[in-house]
């Protein structure tokens, strides 16, 4: 924040798109956050320099930094309308209204911790005010008795203040210093004022359309609607009326943003060891109270397709809160392990099972449902695959239990106690069966007048299994055998889904009223509707055989009915052996589902004990050991379209191809060490296969000329195998034993063979309907087909024998197979990597050493330096990047620098090796090393736009220019010693680059008349150099040896070029596209020789293209410079 907000106020308001701030005595008017949906109400907290407001477009309560910076969601679900917003800066907390709730609710400052404080008699609470000095909120409610209402800040001592002459009381605030509250009423066109119990009340001002209302000293200031402007008055007589600030777009909440808005002077109440409570603390009048937040303890859960919600026994109105859940789609089934607080839910839209913490935090997608909280075990049905799995509470050990004579399994429920799970099945033939929860003794207990069998609930004192019926419109209940059947509700309910019990009660959830409904689970009256809103739910330690050392068993220990009591199984895959115990692994098939239609993902699966794959959409290479225990992004940065993916057990690498920047790469199988091996003569390279042992790569590439090549692992010796007949060669796999190729081509929709040289042609299997994946496993191959949604066997030398593996799987992608019994052979690179220092690849005559991408290989041919001699550094606003001059590739490297946001212009120091940066989005100057370490803020106050900026490394000083401020300023490389250099006749100061030799500072300004300008390096003896003839001058750079001024023109499209004091000019290229930023790279990098005379090659980047550039990955480029470890300038 400035420091003369201590002597000034300033206004705060929300404009529906963005929170600005003006002066009021000067009209100063200054945009904080825009971008914004509907910003209605608003507050701040001066002493942590925050802003929350409230949106009720997108549902949401946010905050930031007074800045503008740090804008973070605070409130995102459970809200749907609301307006009044009020901050408790002696405690710490936020107290919001919301009219479609009817509530007052709190949290503390994070969001966490929130609990519904007031909802009897609310009918549209509008403003909200607080008094935490006194310990008091005050609130507006414009619903069909409109009223003031005040109470503690706890809930307690509810009062109503005025209730007469109200129609739409839509702004409040209080006059702490006149123990006064003021308040508008748009419909009456009003300012009253009261004494903060009612009394004296008064009218103050008449007006148009009134909405909100602060004050501060003397002086009332409001926001119109109907002239869309802030105004002001006195506000003892209403007289002094004046307009701050018209023409607005939609004005909605003010607040003056002052210390004396917030006196510190009041007492916490709480103290600071938070009132020794538990959870929330609240101030109440002169004491405080310790409270939970709403829903902690006991509580009903229910799945409402786009959410999930929590209905309280801990209040009077039993009211019901959304579970903080991103991305809930359709959800509905759920269930609740109390063990570690853990909400599970399936949805069938996302055709997954979800599990998160009651709070909505640590949010994960295992494969589904029923909870066995015995032994943490998730059972689940799957309509889609007519199947019924079991695993680990967190998704590991996945294995299928029943699969045969599921028509469509719906909902299930187990039994941990007596060792039975049950399920209802509502396909051609409905019946509700029973099983083991191994699976054993499985039989149908009810078969008859059954028609959409839903919700399953078990009753574990009476032992009985109630069910509810959608088509026959009825809940009813048998004894676990299905013996003893009863209707317990026949009273045409329209739609029952969800059911539970409580205590003497059943909950159940109907789709058509949209409603949960309760009644006695003995006779079934006291029918009660609970709230109008589709799943319901609720829940002692027992000691089974899996509860000591598992059961003895290896993986899964299941629960089983007496007497076997328990048994033991494996994930699915792994084979389970003759002692009944011991899991051990074997031959299997993984296979990849994509369901978004707009990407390509791709698979494998490894001996490791990994899985990889690529997501096109998410750009990214991504592994999780075999289980899902346990996930991680490889490669996140520079992927465009991962086509084909390939992985080398023996090397421990990682290949890929990319259609959309047309390489094929290399790396660690962590993603470190990444290398381009192949980039030219490339056109759509897709699947990819490895032969270590050989030392071979191939690729299918299906571009305008289609074919299938190879080359050393290292790309070296590339060939081409197959250029005729083919079309889109999609799959590819090689098999070792029969010394073949294959590959699967989806136009001439054929699987084909040839020997590993390409020759000995010929078709396999032919019609292929549209193959995509290929792998080999033993005597078959196996593919994947894209037209039939199937998987696919055949014999692989013969191509006959053909079946069907499995059928009905839409989005269906790559297919690996793996065999873990067969062991994986000898590492080429295996002893000391090689003798490299960093990558060691196979080729087919030994090993070959190689750096990461843009670093040359030493002299020694085994060594790598860590950055490259020569290379160009640029930001495309949320990173920074590296090309390398050395090599010939031009593939930029991603340099991890940390909390990016809005990188404008950078510099680069080379005698500490730090780079340099501005953020206009936090208005921030920055610095790091070359590898992303070492972030640290140099300039963190007083910045508005900085779009250029150099480094002095002579005098070790850095400049920048700021176009907000209309500024130039200097600093020690440390940030201190900051002075203002130039701030008069500036008008959009741009770009800026110093001669340290010479003593001179130059910069660009693109302001009403465009100019260049250069001072001395303290600011004196400014000169303009050139005013004529310019456009957008953006770019700026400096040739030291020729003593010349390069610039780019984004508005004339054109790079030109004089000499130091603007004279001799000349243009060099025109056009070019959109300009922004240049450097220059000079042709001898020969550090005795760079004061002699050199030509010197200009690289540019522009908002819509580049040059020199062919990364083609680079996209939004914004800056970027030259940087030499031999720094011929610096």
């Amino acid at each position: 924040m400035n420091s003369d907000l201590d002597e000034c106020p300033v206004l705060l308001f929300a404009n529906r798109i963005d929170i600005r701030q003006v002066l009021p005595h000067r009209s100063e008017y200054t945009l904080l956050l825009n971008n914004l949906e509907n910003a209605i109400a608003l507050d701040f907290h001066h002493s942590h320099e925050l802003v929350f407001w409230s949106d009720v477009t997108l549902d949401r309560i946010m905050k930031a930094n007074l800045n503008g910076s740090n804008v973070e969601e605070v409130v995102s679900t459970g809200l749907e309308s609301p307006g009044g917003l009020a901050i408790d800066w002696i405690h710490d907390k936020l107290y919001w209204t919301d009219s479609g709730t009817s509530r007052i609710e709190v949290a503390n400052l994070d969001g966490t911790h929130r609990k519904v404080l007031l909802w009897k008699s609310m009918e549209k609470p509008r403003a909200i005010a607080l008094h935490p000095i006194e310990g008091k909120i005050y609130w507006t409610d414009w619903g069909n008795t409109p009223r003031i209402e005040y109470s503690n800040m706890d809930g307690s001592n509810r009062r109503i203040i005025a209730d007469t002459h109200l129609f739409w009381p839509n702004g409040l605030t209080i006059d702490y210093a006149g123990h006064r509250m003021y308040w508008v009423d748009a419909k009456h066109h009003v300012i009253e004022r009261a004494d903060l119990d009612g009394k004296n009340r008064k009218a103050v001002i008449s007006l148009p359309h009134p909405f909100a209302i602060t004050v501060f000293e003397d002086s009332l200031y409001w926001t119109d609607w109907h002239t869309k402007s802030i105004n002001s008055a006195n506000k003892f007589t209403g007289k002094n009326q004046a307009v701050i600030r018209s023409k607005l777009h939609f004005p909605m909440d003010i607040h003056t943003l002052h210390p004396q808005r917030q006196p510190a002077g009041g007492r916490n109440r709480c103290g600071s060891n938070n009132g020794g409570c538990s959870h929330l603390c609240l101030p109440s009048n002169k004491t405080y109270t310790c409270t939970c937040p709403t829903g902690l303890d006991k509580f009903l859960l229910f799945a409402r397709r786009t959410d999930i919600r929590r209905i309280s026994f801990d209040t009077e109105d039993m009211s019901d809160d959304v579970i903080p859940l991103a991305d809930v789609r359709n959800s509905v089934a759920l269930d609740w392990d109390d063990r570690d607080g853990h909400i599970y839910w399936t949805d069938v839209t996302t055709d997954s099972i979800n599990r998160a913490l009651w709070n909505g935090t640590n949010l994960e997608s295992p494969a589904g449902l029923a909870i066995d909280w015995v032994t943490h075990k998730l059972y689940w049905t799957d309509a889609g695959t007519d199947r019924i799995e079991v695993s680990n509470a967190d998704g590991s050990m996945r294995t299928v239990l029943i699969w045969e004579n599921l028509d469509r399994p719906r909902d299930i429920v187990v039994d941990p106690i007596g060792g039975f799970m049950y399920w209802t099945d509502w396909g051609a033939n409905p019946k509700i069966e029973r099983a083991g929860m191994d699976a054993s003794s499985r039989m149908v207990i009810i078969s008859s007048n059954l028609t959409w069998p839903n919700g399953l609930a078990i009753d574990y004192h009476t032992e009985r299994l109630y069910w509810a019926d959608a088509g026959m419109k009825t809940i009813e209940y048998s004894n676990f055998d299905g013996s003893g059947r009863q209707v317990l509700i026949n009273s045409q309910l329209p739609h029952p889904f969800g059911l539970t019990l409580h205590d003497d009660k059943i909950y159940w959830t109907d789709w058509q009223s949209k409603s949960i409904q309760s009644a006695d689970k003995l006779t079934g009256l006291d029918d009660l509707l609970l709230m109008n809103i589709c799943l319901v739910l609720l829940y002692s330690a027992v000691r089974t055989p899996c509860t000591v050392n598992n059961g003895g068993c290896s993986h899964l220990c299941l629960l089983a009915p007496a007497p076997k009591l328990s048994s033991c199984a494996c994930p699915t895959g792994i084979n389970l052996q003759v002692d009944g115990k011991t899991c051990t692994s074997g031959k299997l098939l993984s296979y990849l589902l994509n369901h978004s239609p707009c990407c390509t993902h791709t698979l494998l699966m490894l001996a490791l004990n990994y899985i990889y794959w690529s997501d096109s959409t998410l750009k990214k290479i991504s592994r999780a050991d075999v289980n899902s225990t346990r996930y991680e992004d490889i490669i996140s940065t520079g992927l465009m379209t991962t086509d084909g993916l390939a992985v080398d057990s023996l090397g421990r690498k990682i290949y890929w191809t990319d259609t959309g920047t047309n390489r094929i790469e290399a790396a660690n199988l962590d993603g470190s060490m990444r290398k381009v091996l192949v980039w030219q003569n490339l056109d759509s390279p897709r699947a990819i296969a490895l032969y270590h042992e050989m030392g071979y790569m191939y690729w299918t590439d299906w571009g305008e000329h289609a074919k299938l090549e190879r080359s050393g692992m290292d790309g070296s010796e590339r060939v081409v195998l197959i250029n005729n007949n083919l079309g889109w060669p999609n799959g590819l796999a090689i098999d070792k034993a029969g010394s073949q190729l294959l590959w699967a081509d989806a136009h001439t929709e054929r699987i084909e063979a040839s020997d590993l040289n390409g020759l000995n042609r010929r078709i396999l299997v032919s019609p292929v309907q549209h193959p995509y994946g290929l792998t080999l496993l033993g005597p078959h191959i196996y593919w994947t087909d894209w037209q039939s949604r199937s998987i696919q066997r055949a014999d692989k030398t013969s191509g006959t024998n053909i079946i069907t593996v499995r059928s009905n799987l839409p989005g269906l992608m790559d297919i690996q197979a793996v065999d873990r019994e067969r062991p994986l052979g000898f590492n080429k690179c295996g002893r000391r990597n090689g003798g490299c220092s960093h990558l060691c690849f196979p080729r087919p005559n030994g090993t070959s050493c190689a750096c990461p991408t843009g670093i040359l290989l030493k002299g020694d041919g085994r060594s790598c330096d860590d950055i490259p001699e020569t290379y160009l550094l640029f930001s495309n606003r949320v990173s920074v990047h590296r090309i390398s001059l050395d090599t010939s590739d031009n593939t930029d490297v991603h340099i991890p620098v940390p909390e990016l946001h809005n990188v404008i212009s950078l510099d680069y120091d080379s005698v500490d090796g730090k780079l340099y940066y501005t953020d206009v989005s936090l208005d921030v100057i920055r610095r790091a090393n070359l590898d992303g370490s070492g972030m640290e803020t140099v300039i963190s106050q007083g910045l508005k736009t900085t779009d250029g900026l150099a480094v002095d490394w002579v005098a070790r000083n850095m400049y920048w220019t700021d176009t907000g401020r209309n500024t130039i300023e200097v600093a020690r490389l440390d940030g201190s010693s900051r002075k203002v250099l130039v701030n008069n006749s500036l008008d959009e100061p741009r770009a800026i680059a110093v001669f340290p030799s010479k003593g001179y500072l130059f910069w660009t300004d693109w302001g009403h008349i465009a100019k260049i300008e250069r001072a001395h390096l303290d600011g004196s003896d400014r000169k303009v150099l050139i005013n004529t003839d310019l456009g957008w001058p953006n770019g700026l750079t400096l040739d030291y040896d020729t003593r010349r001024i390069f610039w780019v023109d984004a508005h004339l499209d054109r790079i030109e070029s004089s000499d130091l004091n603007g004279k001799l000019r000349q243009i060099l290229v025109s056009p070019v596209s959109h300009p922004f930023a240049l450097t220059q790279v000079p042709v001898s990098a020969d550090p005795l020789n760079h004061f002699s005379s050199l030509t010197p090659l200009l690289s540019l980047t522009s908002s819509f293209s580049h040059t020199l550039l062919t990364a083609s990955s680079l996209t939004r480029l914004i800056s970027f410079i030259l940087t030499s470890v031999i720094n011929l300038y610096h």
